[in-house]
């Protein structure tokens, strides 16, 4: 019997690219994470090396250190939630559950709202100590060594990964919203073999019934009879 309304056993293409997708943003997330973690030691150093030459005295600059701090922390803890989180909906549509899929857009609609507020914080960024100097020239010059005491390859790697988040949410977002997708995940489980009805006990014996007798059993023999001794054989 044939099914034309089931969806195929096999996932579609668009299933499996977008948890390709799913899976090399979880591990960009992670690497940013990583990398966050291990260049923020030098990033701290440099800036109180570079801001020894600026008016700050040094309570200005340990609030300056420990925002650097904080920011950083919550990059690397939000970067590494993000990435097992992907992770999890890649699994999840690999396996075809329909709830993962509904996930991945909530999820994808979040990321495209912090992944354009990211972008806008690292625009910010550039116009922001410039307004501040204008008020108090110390914090000014110190918010402007921030951005040169990370790493050349820092800030243009946040506005790649920002730019590709944006773009990678879009894609996983419209190739799940695809037709093939939609008969995929709405597919109807496979039919279920028959089950056999149980068989029915024989009927209790009656008990008025009488018990046949030895004789009618084919397999009963008499006993053969007995003869008493005669005369001749004593």
């Amino acid at each position: 019997m044939s099914y034309p309304d089931r969806a195929p056993a096999r996932r579609p293409v668009v299933v499996t690219l977008a948890v390709a997708a799913l899976v090399l943003m979880a591990v960009a997330a992670l690497a940013y994470a990583v990398a966050g973690a291990a260049t923020l030691g030098g990033t701290v150093d440099r800036f109180r090396d570079a801001a020894g030459g600026t008016s700050a005295g040094p309570e200005q600059v340990d609030r300056i250190v420990t925002l650097l701090r904080v920011s950083t922390v919550l990059t690397v803890v939000v970067s590494l939630l993000a990435g097992l989180l992907l992770a999890g909906l890649a699994l999840g549509l690999r396996a075809g559950r329909s709830g993962a899929r509904t996930a991945t857009w909530v999820v994808c609609g979040l990321g495209l709202i912090l992944g354009c507020c990211a972008l806008a914080v690292l625009v910010g960024q550039r116009a922001a100590p410039l307004r501040l100097g204008e008020d108090d020239r110390a914090t000014g010059e110190l918010l402007g060594l921030v951005d040169d005491a990370h790493p050349s390859w820092w800030i243009p790697l946040g506005a790649g990964l920002s730019v590709g988040q944006v773009l990678g949410y879009l894609v996983v977002a419209t190739l799940l919203a695809l037709p093939a997708a939609n008969a995929w995940f709405r597919r109807r489980p496979a039919p279920q073999a028959p089950q056999q009805p149980p068989t029915q006990p024989a009927p209790p014996a009656d008990p008025q019934q009488p018990a046949p007798s030895p004789a009618q059993h084919p397999w009963h023999q008499p006993p053969a009879p007995s003869y008493p001794p005669s005369e001749d054989r004593l």
